[in-house]
Formats: structure tokens, C-alpha cells, sequence
């Protein structure tokens, strides 16, 4: 299943292919979500409505994953490495179960400012409950 992520204010809009996972899955349930974006390094995350524990939990991950963060009940999408990665990788604050993957180049979400309005939802449907796209 695809999603789809946009900035408001920068315009910057993603696709993001799911995994099949349970986390995914719940993820997908929640959708349409809107957030504000978060930044750490090459990081961006936000909130959502979504509780569950590690699923094959990873301490590493590569640019353009899709993760959930279970401390902080977040999304999150990587895109380059964050205070915490050493030479050549990119390492979450803690370890996160990912979800899926930015399709494209995950490097135009360095265009994302922190406090942006982020609207997260299944391709093809609105952008937020009773909306539209």
C-alpha cells in the first residue's frame, strides 16, 4: 500500500511504499494523519495516533526508510544521518521497526522546516478526514 506525505508550506510531497508488517498496517489504519514536522539531523518525525510495541526491531537504518518509533509514538523518515550516526550511517535516536520506503529521492525532504504542517495519507484518498486532496 502506498502513501503520501506533503509539507504545506515548502511543497514538498513524497510517496511512501508500506511494508507488510503489523506496525505498517496499523500505521495505515490511523491515515490520514496531520502532524507537525520534527527535525533531528537528517531526520524528520512526527507524532501519530498509533501505540504498538517492536516488531524486529532495527538500530540502523538506510536513506529512505520509513520507521515507527515506539518511545515516541512516531514517524519517522530518514533521509541522510542524524547526531547519533557514525561515518557511512544513519542511527536512530533508538532502535524503530521499519515500515516502508520513500519511493524517489528521499533527499527532497531536506526541503521540510521544523513546525511545518505535514498531511500523511493513503494515495488516492483525502488529505485529512471529511477533506479532500
Amino acid at each position: 500500500m502506498r502513501a503520501v506525505l506533503e509539507a504545506k508550506i515548502s511543497g514538498v510531497r513524497v510517496e511512501i511504499a508500506f511494508n507488510d508488517t503489523d506496525t505498517a498496517a496499523k500505521i495505515l489504519a490511523a491515515l490520514p494523519v496531520e502532524a507537525e514536522a520534527q527535525l533531528w539531523g537528517d531526520e524528520i518525525y512526527f507524532s501519530i495516533p498509533v501505540e504498538v510495541e517492536q516488531e524486529a526491531p532495527r538500530e540502523l537504518v538506510d536513506e529512505g526508510d520509513v520507521a515507527y518509533w515506539p518511545p515516541g509514538r512516531a514517524l519517522c523518515l530518514f533521509f541522510g544521518p542524524t547526531p547519533v550516526s557514525g561515518p557511512g550511517e544513519i542511527r536512530p535516536y533508538s532502535p524503530v521497526t521499519v515500515v516502508g520506503r520513500v519511493t524517489g529521492d528521499p533527499r527532497v525532504l531536506k526541503g521540510v522546516r521544523a513546525g511545518e504542517r505535514l498531511h500523511l495519507y493513503r494515495q488516492g484518498e483525502a488529505t485529512h478526514k471529511g477533506g479532500s486532496q
